[in-house]
């Protein structure tokens, strides 16, 4: 049996019980995908990140659903680096994580009120195959008239389905099919189509926002997510780049109805054609430090 430092963190809030939670095990370079797997399990997360040495970046971040590993996530990378911050393992303004999307450059602004707050730059944005407004209607239990523009694959790390939705009250009642979501998933050509689902945005905040959204999810996941940071950063290109929103900067809101409100910082780099990058940050609690036996 070996024993793991780990902190269960949530991550786009400076409170408890709000944002998106999850556990950080450190040192952890030496569990198999199985043992990873079974923690996330354990837990009931959505995602759990493993942190390592990195001979590449300052760490190496591995990030786990319940069902596999997946090459990047955006609040278990909050959740991470708030982790590190609260061992004292950094306290730089600037550092880098290995993740299997590549190297994250993390931003940490340390002198605001709650902080620290984490700022990530997710990868030049990937703009995949459009997906029939149809397709997502059937997924999420909608008219076709209650989703705007055409949805599109996006990546910028994960890859999501972004479907802007008229109204908050479309994105009330959406639900989400199993059957219709795993043959959308047969349909969609990328590495990651496994674990994609539509990723639904509302073009008004719920508490002073910009955005507000929803993520509904299908088992072995719980059935919707709190806080989706990597699909936060999808969500801004796909509407920077099709004139859906008209400043770069702006702030995301996810989980109220869920009763976790959690919010991001959000800003696009570069021109609608152009977009190099987009920065996602927040804040993350944590929650519970302690010791795993594995």
């Amino acid at each position: 049996m070996a024993t793991y430092q780990v902190d269960w963190v949530d991550a786009f809030t400076a409170q408890a019980f709000g944002g998106n939670g999850c556990a950080v095990l450190h040192d952890a370079g030496d569990l198999d995908d199985l043992t990873c797997m079974q923690v996330v399990r354990e837990t009931s997360l959505v995602e759990c990140t493993f942190v390592e040495p990195s001979r590449v970046a300052d760490f190496k971040v591995r990030y786990f659903l319940a069902s596999r590993e997946i090459p990047f996530a955006g609040h278990p990378t909050v959740a991470t680096v708030a982790s590190l911050i609260h061992r004292g393992k950094i306290n730089a303004e600037n550092i880098t994580l290995e993740t299997g999307a590549g190297l994250i450059p993390i931003t940490i602004e340390y002198d605001v009120p709650n902080g620290p707050n984490i700022v990530m730059q997710q990868a030049r944005p990937s703009f995949g195959q459009t997906v029939p407004a149809e397709t997502i209607a059937r997924i999420s239990g909608l008219d076709v008239g209650d989703i705007l523009g055409e949805p599109q694959v996006v990546s910028t790390g994960l890859p999501f389905v972004v479907a802007v939705l008229k109204s908050h009250d479309a994105l009330r009642r959406a639900t989400v099919s199993a059957a219709n979501l795993l043959e959308m998933r047969k349909t969609i050509k990328h590495p990651d189509a496994d674990v994609m689902e539509p990723y639904l945005v509302t073009l008004e905040g719920i508490d002073g926002g910009d955005t507000f959204s929803r993520l509904l999810m299908v088992p072995p996941s719980p059935p919707e997510d709190p806080f989706t940071g990597s699909a936060t950063g999808c969500a801004a290109a796909y509407l920077w780049k099709n004139g859906l929103i008209g400043k770069q900067t702006y702030v995301a809101e996810q989980g109220h109805w869920m009763g976790r409100p959690g919010c991001a910082s959000v800003e696009v780099l570069g021109q609608r054609d152009d977009i190099t990058g987009v920065l996602v940050g927040g804040q993350g609690h944590i929650l519970i430090s302690g010791e795993i036996y594995i």
